[in-house]
């Protein structure tokens, strides 16, 4: 057991939930868009256990066009996890990094998935949460799993066949107990330009009996991750949020990150609270990013483009995140 924590700790694609019986949950987010962008689908196999040790698996499917959502209940005994590569299953649908196979009551099917662009990691800083990866208890820990890969092969959904060939995808995932109480979060791999993919959040962390402002930022662009963290001294410049708009501005010695989002409307997600999917939150796949990423050295922007089918979230006492 302790050996597959520790690989774990080290590849946060994998399972962390061994010898976990209350108060843990853990769910992979496989994002799926067709060629042409009629159809976005959002795909969350993970497990779930209580306080007092009820426990279950799920897999919760969002359609992001019809905006629509289902969950599908499993007890914990229909889940399995390979402890050194990531292979999920949950009732007869499976899960890797070179393909998910749906067997679902509205939806069956299998998608190929292309090279997949992982969060780069070192044994001094695992994966997108760095350092942050070592610290125990924490209410939420986050993982990428890929930031942009192609998609190829269909789907059977309600009867519609659904061709995802030439279409992009992005996974990501988390574990802990509890979504942080107030979160920002956005994610588009659908520019002018083939190839570019970026993701970016705001959070509350509870830390040590009182709490802080983490963020994490990254664009995947010409094959180069470039990176906004709260533990690579970037600086949260600004962060508002209206009705119709979220604007997240970040800065670090190189490079500026500035994200005008346009909200749209959103669907209603079970969440985790203590362990359990008894919260709910809304999150819409229909988003446009206005992005612009500006390269202080060469003094010229990388990127003044539009983020399409972009995937949003603005959860919680929002108020706790927002600058002046």
């Amino acid at each position: 057991m302790l050996k597959r924590k520790m690989h774990a700790l080290w590849n946060s694609t994998l399972y962390h939930g061994w010898g976990k019986k209350r108060r843990f949950f853990e769910g992979w987010y496989y994002k799926l868009v067709s060629a042409d962008e009629a159809h976005a689908i959002a795909i969350i196999p993970g497990v779930a256990m209580d306080e007092k040790g009820e426990q279950q698996s799920f897999i919760q499917v969002l359609d992001g066009r019809k905006q629509t959502a289902e969950y599908y209940k499993y007890k914990l005994s229909d889940f399995f996890a390979h402890p050194t590569q990531h292979d999920v299953l949950v009732g007869k649908s499976r899960f890797g990094l070179k393909s998910i196979e749906l067997d679902l009551p509205a939806l069956r099917g299998e998608i190929k998935l292309g090279e997949v662009f992982e969060w780069p990691s070192s044994w001094y800083s695992p994966g997108i949460m760095g350092p942050f990866s070592f610290v125990p208890r924490m209410e939420c820990y986050h993982g990428i799993v890929s930031m942009n890969h192609s998609l190829s092969g269909s789907l059977v959904m309600n009867g519609e066949e659904i061709d995802f060939t030439g279409g992009r995808g992005y996974i990501e995932k988390d574990w802990g107990h509890s979504f942080p109480s107030a979160y920002i979060w956005m994610q588009s791999n659908h520019f002018s330009e083939e190839g570019i993919s970026i993701k970016a959040s705001v959070a509350k962390i509870p830390w040590m009996g009182s709490s802080f402002i983490g963020f994490i930022g990254g664009v995947l662009i010409h094959g180069k991750l470039v990176q906004f963290t709260t533990y690579n001294f970037s600086k949260l410049r600004k962060c508002t949020v209206s009705d119709h708009h979220v604007v997240i501005y970040l800065e670090n010695r190189r490079y500026s990150l500035e994200i005008n989002a346009e909200r749209a409307e959103s669907t209603v997600l079970a969440s985790p609270i203590g362990g359990f999917m008894d919260g709910r939150i809304s999150e819409t796949m229909n988003a446009v990013l206005h992005v612009k990423l500006y390269d202080k050295r060469k003094k010229k922007y990388l990127l003044d483009d539009k983020g399409r089918s972009a995937g949003l979230e603005v959860a919680g006492k929002i108020e706790e995140l927002l600058t002046d």
